[in-house]
């Protein structure tokens, strides 16, 4: 494991130098392991694990790539991780939620286009008048994640992407338990449209800490 460590962190040093860029290719198998000082199966190994993060593309009879490195795509070891959550860290989760979606409401309440706006107007009214406790968390979801993609900053709409399933199964909890539950998710997303389709950041900020905390503060009392 060393060996294959001191190889990933040689391959990871011809990255970050910019020696490879996103999208370049790796020289030759060989090549590679004798530039390095690296015998074949640890290079293996190396390609291997950082392919497993999406760092590197391994493409039969073509070789292997640098990926485009964005964002999106590393973070996906992250929501695999995430996918290991225990329901005694989900409060945590929130925790999380409370501190980073508010301030990615706040930036798209800045950043968005009138059409950004009037989708996500969109993803409010595609929801049933009536809706099953499924698809509102559903649509809660895909609300969310649109407001952080239109806070401009595509790691932070990754991360929060990452941390919002492990949350899911609370909300649906809270829906079949909570008296109200359905019809305060609904207001307050109302209120968050609101207050970023007239561009407010600092009301758009405290109505999605409000929003979240509200279901945190429940999850803590039922635990």
């Amino acid at each position: 494991m060393a060996v294959t460590d001191a190889a990933i962190d040689k391959i990871k040093g011809m990255i970050v130098s910019g020696e490879l860029a996103p999208g370049a290719r790796l020289p030759k198998e060989a090549d590679l392991a004798e530039r390095l000082g690296l015998s074949r199966n640890s290079l293996r190994e190396a390609v291997r694990a950082l392919s497993l993060i999406n760092v590197l593309d391994v493409r039969q009879g073509d070789g292997t790539y640098v990926t485009s490195l964005e964002p999106r795509l590393l973070l996906d070891a992250l929501s695999f991780v995430v996918d290991f959550h225990r329901d005694d860290t989900v409060l945590e989760f929130f925790q999380v939620r409370r501190i980073l979606e508010p301030a990615a409401t706040a930036m798209a309440a800045t950043s968005m286009t009138p059409e950004d706006v009037e989708d996500l107007k969109g993803i409010l009214d595609a929801l049933p008048a009536n809706p099953t406790i499924e698809e509102l968390v559903a649509n809660d979801l895909e609300f969310h994640q649109r407001i952080a993609v239109g806070s401009g900053n595509t790691v932070l709409a990754s991360l929060i992407e990452s941390l919002s399933a492990p949350t899911a199964r609370a909300r649906i909890w809270r829906g079949l338990t909570q008296e109200g539950a359905t019809l305060k998710t609904q207001e307050q997303h109302l209120a968050i449209y609101d207050a970023i389709a007239t561009h407010q950041p600092e009301i758009a900020r405290s109505w999605a800490t409000v929003h979240i905390s509200g279901v945190e503060e429940w999850l803590r009392r039922a635990l």
